[in-house]
């Protein structure tokens, strides 16, 4: 059971709001302190506890002065808490907003955590261009080592599952972010791929970089897959499994594949690598946005749950179509 410390601060002669606040929710443990003006009430929670807490005390303190919620991530506790059926006995489930809600992390902590990949900074910049290059050494060798370094290193993942949250959230500014940040990476990345194909003899004939230059429809699976693992990942808050889902759905080879091979003049070759490519993005946004549904991520407005479910429903119907259309494609070539 993955666990919370949440610092809550509220103003003075709030105790029985805070009481009131907590009804009904699994607190594992519970100690308060006094400032002059405020108090601190320090809560251990399951994780999937922390959104409708924090939920319930926006919506009553937001406008307080002072207002803040702190989470800390626990590594272990003493006593062992009990499993999560047996600390739930005796206490009524009235919660209609936990009612299909699995075991997640909290939007906010989601959102924060997208948000540290977005950007267009220099040290993204720097590792988006360092997985160019060392993707493009290991196409070129065939080594499978080295091409998985550059997956790893490829800071591509997290700005589209940002973007599948910003979709989910109807967050406007999210998207725009992510959008920027997508297309900074997409972009020098193919530039650095240009360069190479100009500075260096491509072999098209390289299984490593032949295998990217055609798509089947086994690809849109594994990309529908591994989209919904990584975006599940990021919910769970198991960031070492989206290293695994990096490697799997990986965007920057056939990104540098395409690159290179426009410079070598193999057109066809070329536009197949974009295919995937095209194919890896459209899927795991899809994915990515389904999952988030799933999941029950949304905002806690319900003025803002009706753009979201808007913009959840304009976005899902426009990488449908595009998915549509990218297989048509890759049935006619077939």
């Amino acid at each position: 059971m993955a666990l919370q410390v949440m610092q809550i601060y509220v103003p003075q002669n709030n105790d029985a709001s805070i009481d009131e606040l907590l009804e009904g929710k699994e607190v594992l443990g519970r100690w308060r302190d006094s400032e002059t003006d405020q108090i601190v009430v320090n809560l251990i929670v399951p994780a999937e506890e922390t959104e409708p807490i924090m939920d319930r005390f926006e919506e009553r303190f937001s406008e307080a002065k002072g207002f803040h919620v702190v989470l800390f991530p626990v590594e272990a506790v003493l006593p062992r808490p009990k499993p999560q059926e047996e600390g739930l006995q005796g206490q009524d489930v009235d919660e209609p907003e936990q009612q299909g809600e699995s075991e997640r992390i909290s939007r906010e902590e989601l959102y924060h955590e997208v948000s540290d990949t977005l950007g267009v900074t220099r040290v993204f910049l720097a590792m988006t261009i360092l997985s160019a290059i060392v993707a493009a050494v290991g196409l070129m060798r065939d080594d499978v080592a080295v091409i998985i370094g550059a997956m790893v290193i490829a800071p591509l993942l997290g700005p589209n599952v940002a973007l599948s949250l910003g979709t989910t959230l109807g967050d406007v500014d999210l998207i725009r972010r992510a959008i920027v940040t997508n297309l900074a990476g997409v972009s020098t990345a193919f530039v650095v791929a240009l360069l190479v194909g100009l500075l260096f003899a491509v072999d098209a004939s390289v299984p490593a970089i032949a295998s990217r230059t055609d798509v089947g429809l086994g690809d849109v699976l594994l990309a529908l897959a591994a989209g919904s693992a990584g975006t599940l990942a990021f919910t769970r808050g198991l960031s070492g499994a989206v290293i695994g889902v990096m490697v799997a759905v990986a965007l920057m080879p056939p990104l540098v594949v395409c690159g290179m091979l426009l410079s070598e003049g193999q057109m066809a070759l070329s536009f197949g690598a974009f295919l995937l490519t095209v194919t890896n993005v459209i899927c795991v946004n899809l994915a990515g946005v389904a999952t988030f549904v799933v999941q029950g991520v949304q905002p806690r407005r319900w003025g803002e749950v009706e753009r979201a479910k808007k913009t959840t429903i304009s976005a899902t119907a426009i990488w449908v179509c595009l998915l549509c259309v990218l297989v048509l494609i890759l049935w006619l070539n077939q």
